[in-house]
């Protein structure tokens, strides 16, 4: 006879399975951010400065609508046909997510405007480079604020 899993097992075991899902969204929303942002650097020549904040605006905001529909029906399997409630949750969504591009932009920005380019990389490299750690830094922020007050059951 197996052992059942108690009721908090089971809440730690839908979390796991929840992240490992939303971690597979990032990784798709990442791999879309990173193309249109090195994109745009070498259309514009453009890897530092003011305008790398825009171009960051632009390359997440994409990744983010992309993100909106894979969490909203797959990670957190929202998918209630409560059309009305729907502009509400992507304005939740928006808000979470506005929050969690300026983390993104400020470390982008510090990272290329403070830290002299490193370890011999070209300059996009090092944009690249500031990308990464920008990305980490707004994972948590977005996975908290995504579960507890957008797709919050």
């Amino acid at each position: 006879m197996p052992i059942q899993d108690s009721p908090q097992m089971l809440r730690i075991k839908r979390l796991i399975k929840q992240f490992s899902k939303f971690f597979i969204v990032g990784i798709i929303n990442t791999g879309i951010d990173f193309a249109i942002l090195n994109i745009e650097m070498v259309v514009t020549g453009i890897t530092s400065g003011p305008m790398i904040i825009l171009f960051n605006v632009i390359s997440f905001s994409v990744a983010v609508i992309n993100s909106y529909y894979l969490n909203k029906l797959w990670t957190f399997e929202d998918k209630r046909p409560d059309k009305e409630k729907m502009p509400m949750k992507f304005s939740q969504f928006i808000g979470v997510s506005v929050v969690g591009i300026g983390i993104n932009s400020l470390v982008i920005f510090g990272f290329t405007a403070l830290i002299p380019i490193m370890f011999g990389l070209s300059a996009r490299m090092w944009v690249n480079v500031a990308k990464v750690f920008a990305t980490g830094a707004s994972l948590i922020w977005n996975f908290v604020g995504y579960k507890l007050w957008v797709f919050k059951k």
